[in-house]
């Protein structure tokens, strides 16, 4: 994920103007990450390396996103929808 992509999802998800720390942000972000990662396993069958961070990063979303449902649902249900993150 280059720089340009990164502020791309920053923009969209941001909660207020130079918001890069609030949930849904991360969530996106890491979102972005694990979707890279899971195109370069499919390629890159036993690269065991890359494996334990994709699974290391898809622990740290789901953590991400129990902390979002428990503390407001509104915005935990509407990041889920625009990331379709649930089918």
């Amino acid at each position: 994920m280059n720089k340009a992509q990164k502020t791309e999802v920053v923009s969209k998800f941001a909660r207020k103007e130079k918001d890069t720390g609030s949930a849904e942000v991360q969530v996106a972000i890491l979102t972005a990450r694990i979707n890279e990662l899971t195109g370069h396993m499919a390629s890159h069958r036993k690269d065991y390396h890359t494996r334990l961070g994709l699974v290391k990063l898809v622990g740290k979303r789901r953590r991400m996103l129990g902390y979002l449902s428990r503390e407001n649902v509104g915005r935990y249900n509407k990041v889920i929808a625009d990331l379709g993150l649930r089918k």
